[in-house]
């Protein structure tokens, strides 16, 4: 990836430089991923990740400021997870008889913290996923989400207490 600006990839990409389009797909793509995977099923969050950047290039002339996009985009993804969910909830009523069968083990265990995550406040919820599921640092948190490298700790930190306590202090 090219250690461009975002205002300058955003320029760029507004151009129809596919590269810098796809390096702002690079650098934002784990930070999408998060904010769905906090709020999705985590079989659906690959595909409304694709989906959010697919609306982001059609729709990227409108971002007027391009300086912007990090905020943009994660909008965007608030915005298409809260979408698919409606869309879903409305449409799908699945018989349990094809219900799938319960997870064991790990899974059953990395299923139950990922519930736990989504159930913390939105300043919490994203953070940790950033964190946990990404594994970005503190600081990559807040290069990509343009919070304060303070408000990225303040939100792990109490993140993390909320997340052990409702784990029975099991939490990494």
């Amino acid at each position: 990836m090219s250690a461009r600006t975002d205002t300058e990839l955003v320029l760029a990409a507004q151009a129809g430089d596919v590269a810098s389009f796809e390096d702002l797909y690079v650098k934002y793509a784990p930070v999408v991923h998060s904010i769905l995977l906090g709020r999705l099923p985590a079989a659906d969050a690959d595909d409304v990740t694709q989906n959010v950047f697919i609306a982001a290039l059609t729709k990227l002339d409108s971002l007027r400021d391009p300086a912007a996009f990090a905020g943009w985009i994660a909008r965007m993804a608030r915005n298409a997870a809260e979408d698919h969910r409606r869309k879903w909830s409305e449409t799908i009523a699945v018989d349990e008889q094809y219900a799938t069968r319960p997870t064991q083990g790990d899974d059953a265990e990395a299923s139950h913290a990922l519930d736990v995550i989504r159930a913390l406040p939105e300043a919490y919820r994203e953070t940790l996923m950033l964190r946990l599921v990404e594994g970005m640092s503190g600081p990559e948190i807040a290069a990509r989400t343009g919070l304060t490298p303070g408000s990225v700790r303040v939100n792990l930190h109490r993140g993390m207490q909320l997340l052990r306590e409702a784990l029975g202090g099991s939490a990494p």
